[in-house]
């Protein structure tokens, strides 16, 4: 249960402002179809973190936990600071493909290729390697960026023109130092804290 609330948590709050919320955005305005493209989002984040959940629950079973924990610890760290730099959205990205392949389609292909090496992909890696988990982590962050997402799909601009996105980066940043000091606590003292 511990890893579901904070993958959804963590990747809820690195979504805020992303390539891929803003990606949404894009799709809401130019298709105005809410359900589907609610769907090809959910969709896409389902495979492409399935995927990452179970390259992270790969690396943990491979990796050595010594060398597990520390590659943890970087990449918490790197996530506090990652988080703090805004994205833009690419006109690649931006801009769905022409070929006519519905709403759905469209939005689900868009959205996976937008998300492979986003940050809450990477997120999604670490999160499975450190809890060892694959099903939890992967629910959490799925429910993450469907909460992030849905109501900028459903909502619009209104709504994302009044989320103070740099407080909400400047919380998930520190909320990826905290993981990240537990992390490093259990690289200290393995025996001592196996676990958060």
């Amino acid at each position: 249960m511990q890893s579901f609330l904070v993958s959804t948590t963590v990747v809820g709050l690195a979504e805020i402002g992303d390539k891929t919320q803003l990606l949404s955005l894009v799709l809401a305005a130019r298709y105005k179809k809410p359900i589907p493209i609610v769907l090809g989002v959910f969709v896409a984040t389902v495979l492409n973190h399935a995927g990452s959940g179970a390259l992270g629950a790969w690396l943990a079973s491979v990796v050595s936990p010594n060398i597990m924990n520390w590659a943890v610890v970087a990449s918490f760290a790197l996530m506090a600071v990652w988080i703090l730099i805004p994205d833009k959205l690419d006109d690649a990205d931006a801009i769905a493909t022409k070929r006519a392949m519905g709403v759905f389609l469209t939005t689900a292909l868009t959205f996976f290729v937008a998300e492979m090496g986003d940050k809450t992909q990477i997120v999604t890696i670490a999160l499975a390697a450190r809890f060892h988990e694959f099903f939890g982590v992967v629910a959490g962050t799925t429910l993450g960026m469907m909460l992030a997402n849905v109501p900028v799909i459903y909502l619009g601009n209104r709504f994302s023109d009044r989320l103070p996105a740099q407080a909400v980066h400047i919380v998930a940043a520190i909320i990826f130092v905290v993981l990240g000091g537990f992390a490093l606590r259990t690289a200290l003292y393995p025996v001592a804290h196996p676990m958060f």
